[in-house]
């Protein structure tokens, strides 16, 4: 097989290019700009493209497939080529459901937690040796791409974005999957330029169950409402199995998970976490995996990249990363932070990086959803507007939006670099929460010379 991919560099892209080709397929791609760890990562497998741009001319008719990425636009010169040629254009979902039509396919979704608990299940997978092909939002400890796909798995696992699959496939990637085990974590409202309202947004997970196989099966967070009138649509087929917080404790700073009289310790916390967890726990029954086989498997994970990622820690000071930016993963974040340390104070750092997060309309949402921090800090850099081309904010809009007393509001990174630096971490954790990079800064760099 010959695939050529047009936006070869992202995040998605270049792992199922590399997947494909550690599958024996004939893979070629272009860019206009590819940055690290892709760049080395598809130079290590041969898959970087000798010359930045694009390329018409590598896109001939002995190419068997198209694969498109959404940072490519509707004019690119590749495109319109493979275009005029009658050439198959796929979206990176499309084609990881044609690679995967004879396995038995897990999908999680959700606006929060999906990695995370796609994480889980690839962990107690892996860690009881079965063979499965997979698909996942970050790189995981353990696994060397994000993407694996092989003639031989019988089972897939694919993280379920709900986010546009193509420039010119406006479907949500996890339309196309069409799972015969289906996960659901819960509907926060979040991509307010593609959904711009809450009705369109919650309509694509009915839309999502309504592809689940109708031998196959759902699985939903009983605490959100949402998902129980979508999971209250089904009679029969698919079956329907509602989860909440697995029973625990936390004893000396460590969550124990309580099953069936036996303890397992944990090196997760916080509730959003342990509902994550008893999710995977029934998906992984799913596969015929046992409750003790999974909770004994799961005392080893660690949780995946930014999902509160232990940076740095000494006696009486931890600095976790997380990926939270909407305002409902802020809350719970901060509130799981709060509970599991509850003698320790709590500074909490996010940055306002999305088009929704930056949006006016939408900062409202916000309010209060970083009460429980002892110190919160809220961050946006006004050129990131501009290149949004988004209306501007001032500091005022922001603080209004989060209505909280002592909220502090930074759009410089040295100041909030110099701010960081003048603190006292005794008794104190941090906690660093956004979905880009504070414009520039080296944040485990940072964690390391905080402590």
């Amino acid at each position: 097989m010959r695939v050529h991919f047009i936006a070869i560099g992202g995040s998605a892209m270049h792992n199922l290019a590399i997947a494909l080709h550690l599958k024996g397929f004939n893979v070629s791609g272009s860019d206009d700009e590819i940055f690290e760890p892709s760049k080395s990562r598809l130079s290590k497998h041969g898959l970087l493209p000798r010359n930045e741009g694009w390329h018409p001319e590598l896109i001939t008719p002995d190419l068997d497939a198209i694969i498109l990425g959404m940072h490519a636009r509707k004019n690119n010169p590749e495109l319109l080529k493979a275009q005029e040629l009658g050439l198959k254009i796929f979206s990176y979902p499309e084609y990881l459901y044609e690679q995967t039509r004879d396995k038995k396919r897990v999908v999680i979704g959700g606006s929060h937690g999906k990695t995370t608990t796609t994480a889980m299940v690839m962990h107690v997978l892996k860690k009881l040796g079965r063979d499965f092909d997979y698909m996942v939002g970050a790189q995981l400890e353990g696994f060397d791409t994000m993407v694996k796909l092989t003639k031989e798995a019988p089972v897939a696992v694919f993280e379920g974005d709900e986010y546009l699959s193509s420039p010119i496939d406006l479907t949500p990637k996890f339309h196309w999957y069409k799972p015969h085990v289906a996960m659901l974590t819960g509907i926060a409202w979040d991509h307010m330029n593609v959904f711009p309202t809450w009705e369109n947004y919650t309509s694509q997970f009915t839309t999502f169950a309504n592809s689940i196989n109708p031998d196959g099966s759902l699985i939903y967070y009983d605490g959100d409402e949402e998902l129980r009138k979508i999971a209250a649509r089904f009679q029969t087929e698919p079956k329907t199995i509602a989860y909440d917080t697995i029973e625990h404790e936390n004893t000396n700073g460590q969550t124990i998970i309580k099953w069936q009289g036996k303890r397992y310790p944990m090196e997760i916390f916080g509730d959003h976490n342990l509902q994550n967890l008893n999710g995977a726990r029934l998906v992984c029954n799913e596969l015929n995996i046992s409750d003790d086989d999974f909770l004994t498997a799961m005392q080893s994970f660690k949780g995946a990249a930014k999902r509160l990622q232990l940076l740095e820690k000494r006696d009486n000071c931890n600095i976790y990363l997380d990926f939270a930016h909407s305002p409902s993963k802020l809350k719970a974040t901060v509130s799981a932070m709060k509970r599991q340390f509850k003698n320790r104070r709590l500074i909490a750092v996010m940055e306002l990086h999305t088009f929704s997060s930056l949006n006016k309309a939408f900062l409202p949402q916000y309010k209060r959803s970083m009460v429980e921090a002892d110190i919160p800090i809220v961050f946006f850099n006004p050129e990131v507007l501009k290149h949004k081309k988004l209306p501007e904010l001032d500091k005022e809009d922001i603080a209004s939006a989060f209505d909280q007393t002592g909220l502090q509001v930074i759009t410089r990174s040295n100041e909030l670099v110099e701010w960081l630096k003048q603190q006292s971490y005794d008794n104190t954790n941090l906690l660093i929460m956004t979905s880009g990079n504070f414009s520039g800064l080296d944040i485990k760099q940072l964690a390391k010379e905080l402590i």
